[in-house]
């Protein structure tokens, strides 16, 4: 018996030390830097009433994790230990907050976080959580009060009304001017914490007061920018009439409109080659566009120089218009002296070509050799005689150039010679 009670001592030790093991490795997995799969933030509120352990820890809805434990703090505020399970949530930052929200109607609650606020693009991010070095909640992120609210539940604002709730709050609020007499602070500190809505006023006063002088430098070049359009309001309520106006044309023709709309895909489809093509041409063109911004000066310079001379050209343009109103009256005058020339060569065209004819077959035929022969023996036959000699009575000047070559020859050139005068005979 008693050898089989010290067997199950022994086991009972060994199974205690194997879960002190598993413990300490547990611990030790979580690490103090957060990392692993447990991230751990210490959140301190004001009041965590109904918080228990388990619940659900929600980034935007969310469920990011669980509540680890509730702690009381030694200057008696709750310490609410979040573990965000979930990586794409742990990375929070020194703007984060967290509030305590009702989960269901029967008191249950859950705490709702952000891990850090939206910032515009290029905003450096805020630094990661402080993590506590020591003491209690050493290796967990720090989230102060001051980042927290504990607002109230509307079931106890549903409770005040019944007894003996409402009878106590009546005893409260008459000796809360005793109660609060000496923590003003403290209690304008909870309500601000209590109200979201209040934290985020007050963070917006802060950051207008940090910008006070980029707002009033807003200020002053609004009023300068709205000047020229006071001036011209006149202009603005004629525009925002004629909008009014084009509105209402625009939905009397909903429909058409609508029918446009729908055609509108098809045409950009159809399109869509041409502005291919068009992206094709102007990369051709890039080339010839960059030659021309190289070339610029020099073609500023010749178009200013172009001034001056299109001044100087201006006398001669205007006489060339004097020309042209004189030419109007001109040219219809031989337009009808050409009509009249035309109808008349119209006339004489087959005449001409008779006497083409008659001028080609007596040149073939040696008519000008004939003429001349007639006209060589004519004189020579009107020559007289009588008892003593011949005497002529006419005569034909012959030379070399008598018979026609179609080259020249020699000195048979005709032409007019000038004189010691400078005269032509």
């Amino acid at each position: 018996m008693r050898a089989r009670l010290g067997l199950v001592a022994v086991l009972l030790a060994v199974v205690a030390g194997v879960v002190l093991v598993g413990v300490g490795r547990s611990n030790d997995a979580r690490g103090a830097d957060g990392r692993g799969d447990h991230y751990l933030v210490r959140a301190i509120f004001s009041n965590a009433s109904f918080v228990i352990r388990g619940e659900d820890v929600k980034v935007a809805g969310v469920i990011a994790g669980k509540i680890e434990r509730v702690e009381l703090t030694p200057d008696n505020r709750a310490a609410v230990v979040i573990d965000i399970t979930d990586r794409a949530y742990q990375d929070f930052r020194a703007d984060a907050t967290c509030r305590i929200g009702l989960q269901s109607l029967i008191g249950e609650q859950y705490v709702e976080c952000t891990p850090t606020q939206r910032r515009g693009e290029g905003v450096v991010p805020a630094a990661p959580l402080q993590v506590v070095a020591s003491g209690p909640g050493r290796g967990q992120r720090l989230l102060p009060v001051e980042r927290t609210s504990s607002p109230v539940g509307p079931d106890l604002l549903a409770n005040i009304m019944r007894v003996p709730q409402r009878e106590r709050l009546r005893l409260i609020i008459g000796e809360l001017g005793v109660g609060l007499a000496g923590g003003g602070t403290e209690l304008r500190a909870a309500i601000e914490r209590a109200d979201p809505t209040l934290q985020q006023a007050d963070r917006l006063v802060e950051i207008l007061a940090t910008q006070n002088r980029t707002i009033a430098g807003l200020v002053q070049k609004s009023d300068a920018a709205l000047q020229p359009l006071a001036a011209r309001r006149g202009d603005l309520s004629g525009f925002t009439s004629a909008s009014a106006r084009v509105g209402a044309a625009a939905a009397e023709r909903g429909d058409a409109l609508e029918q446009d709309l729908g055609k509108l895909p098809g045409f950009l489809a159809e399109l869509r080659p041409a502005a291919g093509r068009i992206g094709a041409l102007a990369d051709q063109a890039r080339p010839a566009v960059d030659a021309l911004s190289a070339r610029a000066p020099q073609l500023n310079t010749a178009v200013t120089r172009l001034g001056p001379f299109a001044s100087a050209g201006t006398g001669a343009l205007t006489s060339l218009g004097r020309v042209a109103d004189q030419g109007r009256a001109t040219f219809p005058k031989l337009d009808r002296l050409a009509a009249q020339l035309k109808s008349t060569g119209s006339t004489v065209v087959p005449v001409a070509s008779q006497l083409a004819d008659v001028g080609g077959s007596f040149d073939r035929t040696g008519g000008i050799t004939n003429l001349l022969r007639t006209l060589h023996f004519y004189t020579g036959a009107l020559n007289g005689k009588d008892g003593t000699s011949h005497y002529q009575r006419t005569t034909a000047y012959l030379s070399l150039c008598i018979e026609r070559r179609p080259v020249q020859v020699g000195q048979c050139v005709a032409q007019f010679q000038k004189d010691a005068t400078g005269a032509t005979p």
